[in-house]
């Protein structure tokens, strides 16, 4: 072979062998172009499923949450039936129906400086309030807030009575110029006792049981008062409990002395209760006894209320489960500050544990009362158009960064459920009140329920969730024009009552001093 066919078959030879390995390369690159396509399309695929299973757990949970109007009426009845049973014997019922011996209330006569101490689940509120009477409805007050140390919480009784003896002793020094010459003469005090307590008088009573986590050695069945009145006279201050109220007696005192139409107090903080003013002859337990009024004010108890129509979901079952007040406090668990952040989390936990659409790093939202109620109003108030406030929340609170808009307007969704339903309840249980004593817009005839005239009533209430959040209160607002009808709900009328238990309790001092 010539050599120049010999170099061109060199070269034909080469280039095959180069061509076959164009082949390849580009059947390899196809084959991982494939590979990268079917991943991604894959993970989009599993991503889809994801938030497609994430929103049906908050569908599910919308669902169990539910408060049609049909519900709401059911749970109105539910609880009247309960009010019945409870004002007709102890232990008739889970609403304990407490007769608290206050059988009139302020109305502006009132007139002195008093004394009051409001306790809460963590804080001792020491008032001095002073009153000019002659119906001026003029109200001047000092207050002061002390940490309750955790440790007095299962303390023993002298133990903790002291430290408020104590506290309420460095109050008044503070407040008289002469505290030497004062603390001889006798002071008059109300005591907002926010506990279940057998009442004797207006200004006695034994506790029932603690609640709030407090678990003080040496109290239940004693006489409260006395109690604190022989702490204050260890501590060398002559303090007379003149009132010893629950701390929505204070409240209504406080919403009546204002406006005369009051006739019903709501609380709803760290726990829930309601009290009303009920004729004497509907309370039977209390048969024989006389009132100058012909009526007395009724301390419910209501967060221990019950029915089978309550919208329970799941997640409130399990924490039902686990809670030291398991089968008791039904009602509390559904509707007060410290558990609606709480039922929030554990949502959330289920949608991060299950499905991951929050990241990885949740570790901090596993930590149970973590997500407080203060959370959860600060992000359905949220606002701006990319939810900055819930980011921000979830990356300061709980270590979750880098969420997207749409996992946030998911938290959005269900932080909107558990406050939608709280308020509809609590409309609910207004109504039954109003049902009870009359004042509902209806009478009963021997055909049924017809419409009658409704009178003005007003409903004193201390909720931060009712003062600070605008969607609690028209989610409330709303419940009750569903259930009673707009022209029936615009007679009933809910007036904030802040500082109360404080101030209210004062007043009932006033009212049932010793010195007048």
């Amino acid at each position: 072979m010539a050599a120049g066919e010999a170099q061109s078959w060199v070269i034909l030879e080469d280039s095959v062998r180069m061509g076959r390995a164009g082949l390849g390369v580009a059947v390899g690159c196809a084959v991982v172009t494939c590979a990268i396509a079917a991943a991604l399309v894959g993970r989009r695929a599993r991503s889809w499923w994801r938030w497609g299973k994430a929103v049906e757990v908050v569908q599910g949970f919308e669902a169990g949450c539910a408060t049609p109007v049909g519900r709401l009426r059911q749970l109105v009845d539910a609880m009247v039936v309960e009010m019945h049973a409870g004002l007709a014997s102890d232990g008739g019922s889970k609403l304990k129906m407490l007769p608290t011996f206050v059988d009139v209330l302020p109305d502006g006569t009132e007139d002195g400086i008093y004394y009051s101490l409001d306790l809460d689940a963590t804080s001792c509120r020491v008032l001095k309030v002073e009153l000019r009477g002659r119906g001026s409805k003029t109200i001047n007050y000092k207050v002061e807030q002390n940490k309750i140390p955790p440790e007095l919480l299962t303390s023993t009784s002298e133990d903790f009575f002291n430290f408020i003896a104590l506290e309420l002793k460095k109050f008044v020094e503070r407040e008289e110029n002469d505290f030497k010459q004062i603390s001889k003469a006798r002071m008059e005090l109300g005591f907002a006792f926010p506990f279940p307590i057998r009442q004797s008088s207006c200004s006695s009573g034994a506790l029932i049981n603690w609640t709030k986590g407090f678990a003080v050695e040496d109290v239940v069945g004693k006489d409260v008062s006395r109690c604190l009145e022989e702490a204050t006279s260890r501590n060398g201050i002559n303090m007379h409990v003149a009132a010893l109220v629950n701390d929505s007696v204070g409240t209504l005192a406080l919403g009546h002395y204002h406006d005369k139409d009051t006739v019903a107090a709501v609380i709803i903080g760290t726990d829930t209760n309601a009290c009303y003013l009920e004729r004497m002859d509907a309370i039977i337990k209390c048969q024989g006894l006389l009132t100058n009024s012909g009526g007395m004010v009724v301390n419910m108890e209501w967060g221990n209320f019950w029915s089978s129509h309550l919208p329970r979901t799941d997640y409130d079952i399990a924490l039902e489960n686990e809670c030291a007040s398991r089968n008791d406090q039904g009602f509390t668990k559904l509707i007060s500050e410290i558990y609606l952040g709480e039922i929030v989390r554990r949502v959330l936990c289920r949608i991060a544990d299950e499905l991951s659409i929050f990241g990885v790093s949740t570790h901090q939202l596993s930590v149970p009362f973590t997500l407080r109620t203060s959370m959860m109003v600060a992000m359905l108030e949220d606002n701006s158009v990319d939810l900055q406030e819930v980011g921000r929340i979830l990356r300061e609170s709980f270590e979750i960064s880098d969420t997207s808009l749409k996992a946030r307007m998911l938290i959005m969704r269900v932080c909107n459920t558990v406050i939608r339903r709280a308020a509809r309840l609590v409309a609910a249980g207004i109504i039954a009140i109003l049902k009870k004593i009359g004042r509902d817009g209806y009478g009963s005839t021997s055909t049924g329920r017809t419409q009658g005239r409704s009178r003005r009533t007003v409903i004193a209430i201390e909720s931060g969730l009712y003062i600070n959040y605008l969607m609690f209160r028209e989610y409330l607002n709303e419940a009750i024009s569903e259930i009673l009808g707009e022209e029936v709900a615009q007679n009933i009328v809910l007036k904030i009552s802040e500082d109360g238990p404080g101030i209210g309790t004062a007043l009932l001092a006033a009212l049932y001093s010793s010195q007048r």
